[in-house]
Order: structure tokens, then C-alpha cells, then sequence
């Protein structure tokens, strides 16, 4: 199954409250430049782990989101548990989202 965009989310928000007020930061504090809302990120980032056919593989299992803010974007970082031998694998971060 698809991951969506509230999976996304989720996994943002079970990382701890600062990846998620994050994503919120880097939207607010560019204003009135327009950056993309922690939604847009959430429903880009799932298309994005789609796109990997990660959610094909029934033994991965999405444990958290990391957020880290920089000064124009932000990177992200996924954290997959394999579910066999429970071991934690993670995304080669992403940076984007200016």
C-alpha cells in the first residue's frame, strides 16, 4: 500500500515535536516569501518514498522522519526498521523543499 501523506506526517511527529515545528518554522519564517507548508512537505515526501517502491516491501516498516532545518530548505531522513532481524536502515537524507 502507498504511503500517504498523514503517514508521512506521523512518522514526522513520532520523531519528536521539534521535526515537526521544524517543517512549520521553515514554512512561517519565510514570510511573505511562499515556501512549501509541512502538508505540501508530508505529501511530497510520501510520493517521493513511493517512487523508491519502498512501500512494496512488506518486511520495511517506517518508523520515523527526521527533519533538520537549514537555511533556505530542509533535510529529511527516514528511518526503516526491518522487520526480520529489527534492524533500523535509513534514507540517504534529502535536502530540498526552498
Amino acid at each position: 500500500m502507498p504511503f500517504t501523506r498523514e503517514q508521512i506526517r506521523e512518522s514526522i511527529e513520532r520523531a519528536g515535536d521539534e521535526h515537526w515545528r521544524a517543517l512549520v518554522r521553515h514554512h512561517e519564517d519565510a514570510y511573505p516569501a511562499s515556501r512549501p507548508t509541512p502538508g505540501d512537505i508530508a505529501k511530497a515526501e510520501a510520493e517521493r518514498l513511493n517512487g523508491m517502491k519502498l512501500e512494496q516491501d512488506p518486511n520495511l516498516e517506517l518508523v520515523e522522519s527526521r527533519v533538520e532545518r537549514l537555511p533556505t530548505a530542509v533535510r529529511i531522513t527516514h528511518i526503516f526498521q526491518y522487520k526480520p532481524s529489527q534492524t533500523r536502515l535509513q534514507t540517504e537524507p534529502y535536502t530540498g523543499y526552498e
